[in-house]
């Protein structure tokens, strides 16, 4: 099964506040930006993968995901935030292929590593829709629909209770933990630097990661 991801992603200034307090010399939209380029450059190297939709109004991010190779949309007007945006992600890409297998697949998983995404894919697919729980086992890191299911996204908060709530299926892999550990603070980006940053996030995490934790000078 080929998929098709909906990566989503709010404006880089608004993104990663929690990461605010101690990232020293590297600003939030830097980091924001350099952990979706490593993981739409992982997920596009996935053979699983067959395409990459970023749901942005971020012009700038909007600009190097492209040229990664991604597919980008704006955001949908009027209410909805995230779960909004993925389901218009979700929307248009079975507009164009209606049997198209999507996933969606959060924008800050930096480690992110290629052959991880596909065994959580190939595992997704066994099921008519499945999730994936994030590394502190609250949130969902990546959702699929089959082709011919409807995604439901139940993101934000607590999403992993939701979505289970819902009847998709939870991955229970092992193995994976780059395709599960999402970054919101110093310690999530510190976990990820022990699994292998992409390029991206490593040059602009560089000062922060030289540091002590929670040092700021």
């Amino acid at each position: 099964m080929v998929w098709t991801l909906v990566v989503p992603l709010k404006p880089l200034s608004q993104a990663k506040s929690r990461l605010a307090g101690g990232t020293g010399h590297a600003p939030r939209p830097a980091l924001a930006l350099a952990f979706a380029l490593d993981t739409v450059a992982a997920a596009l190297a996935c053979p699983a993968v067959g395409g990459v939709v970023v749901v942005t109004d971020d012009p700038l991010a909007g600009a190097e995901l492209g040229a990664l190779g991604a597919r980008v949309l704006p955001e949908p007007t009027g209410p909805g935030g995230l779960n909004g945006a993925l389901a218009h992600g979700a929307r248009t890409v079975r507009a164009q292929c209606p049997r198209s297998a999507v996933a969606t697949l959060n924008a800050d998983l930096p480690a992110l590593r290629p052959v991880e995404l596909g065994r959580v894919l190939d595992s997704a697919g066994e099921f008519p829709r499945a999730f994936l729980a994030d590394a502190a086992g609250i949130g969902t890191t990546l959702l699929a629909a089959a082709p011919g299911m409807e995604l439901a996204p139940a993101f934000e908060g607590r999403s992993r209770a939701r979505h289970r709530a819902s009847g998709a299926h939870e991955i229970e892999l092992t193995g994976v933990d780059s395709v599960r550990q999402d970054v919101d603070t110093e310690s999530d980006l510190r976990a990820a630097l022990d699994l292998g940053l992409g390029p991206r996030t490593a040059a602009a995490a560089a000062d922060l990661l030289t540091r002590g934790p929670g040092r700021t000078d």
